[in-house]
């Protein structure tokens, strides 16, 4: 069956099509939400709440704008960032940094492990600061305002990095897919 299959039963109330849906769905949504989080109990929530708000907004789904897999991961990111920020009360050990860097985080469990060395290596691949920068931001919920000031940098210089990051990075991975 289809996602949009899939969404439309959920959109309609079915219950096999629902339970066929959150199977399809639950492991990538739970693999965002602990890539974020780090924290594996708030990660079932956070994926918990993601599929509520799927369906209470399943009607809003326009197929143009992209995979029903993208939205989903979507709103589990915005969701999980959410959760980071309100539960987060001491700043990022910068030598947590390194471990997310080299992958010996619980968090990188929850991608597949091709994928994920080729993320590794890319990230590794970057520039320091661009690498910092962007995983305090992708891996970590930080906005560009609190990763300036857990660098010590202007504000527009953490923006800079992370939109060069994530350009370098969509790029690296782009090519390594073209080579597979």
């Amino acid at each position: 069956m289809s996602d949009d299959l899939l969404l439309a039963g959920l959109t309609a109330g079915d219950a096999e099509l629902s339970v066929a849906f959150v199977r399809r769905f639950q492991g990538p949504v739970f693999g965002v939400a602990l890539t974020v989080l780090g924290d594996p109990a708030l990660a079932e929530d956070v994926a918990q709440q993601a599929f509520e708000r799927a369906w209470r907004h399943a009607a809003l789904f326009d197929p143009r704008r992209g995979a029903v897999g993208t939205w989903l991961s979507a709103i589990t990111h915005n969701l999980a960032v959410d959760a980071a920020r309100t539960r987060r009360a001491i700043p990022v050990d910068p030598l947590e940094l390194e471990d997310v860097l080299t992958g010996e985080t619980p968090e990188h469990s929850a991608i597949a492990a091709e994928s994920a060395d080729e993320l590794r290596a890319a990230i590794r691949a970057l520039p320091v600061e661009q690498g910092r920068a962007l995983v305090l931001a992708a891996f970590r919920g930080m906005t560009a305002r609190e990763v300036a000031e857990n660098e010590g940098i202007p504000l527009g210089t953490a923006k800079t990095r992370i939109r060069a990051a994530m350009l370098r990075l969509a790029a690296a991975l782009e090519e390594q897919e073209d080579r597979a």
